[in-house]
């Protein structure tokens, strides 16, 4: 008694074997990843600097408040700042004892890219007194609809 394997002779073999072209493939791709040039050119652009020159916003022992408008503006305590001045302003507010209230008022039609980021910015300088206000002012409590131009 001769066993045969489970295949029986004389029939053609119908799964054709993968592994040979897997391996021709992966050669072929190894060969392309090699032979791609490395970009060695680089553009170079003066990119824009903060100005300096500007005294830094004043910072409340009590509470700032961080308003962002419907025109991307943000605003330090009434005073404009740029995000990379908002970053640094944050820092020392960190390292006063007390450390101040951190209140932030996005405007309705403020854009949420630049709330997210700002944001960002203060979850990284690790603000720890942070509270929304104004948020009153957009939505009617209790009837599950908006506000009519900021009333109630």
């Amino acid at each position: 008694m001769g066993m045969s394997g489970g295949q029986l002779d004389g029939e053609p073999m119908l799964d054709m074997n993968m592994t040979p072209l897997i391996d021709v493939l992966l050669v072929l791709l190894i060969m392309f990843i090699i032979t791609i040039p490395i970009a060695t050119h680089s553009v170079d652009i003066d990119l824009p600097q903060d100005s300096s020159d500007r005294p830094p916003p004043d910072i409340d022992p009590v509470k700032n408040k961080l308003v962002l408008t419907q025109q991307d503006q943000i605003l330090w305590n009434g005073e404009q700042i740029t995000l990379g001045r908002l970053a640094t302003t944050l820092q020392q507010t960190t390292t006063m004892t007390p450390e101040p209230e951190l209140q932030f008022e996005p405007e309705a039609l403020a854009s949420y890219e630049i709330s997210a980021q700002v944001l960002k910015i203060i979850k990284q300088t690790g603000v720890t007194k942070f509270g929304f206000v104004g948020n009153e002012k957009y939505r009617q409590f209790g009837t599950g609809g908006p506000g009519v131009g900021g009333q109630q």
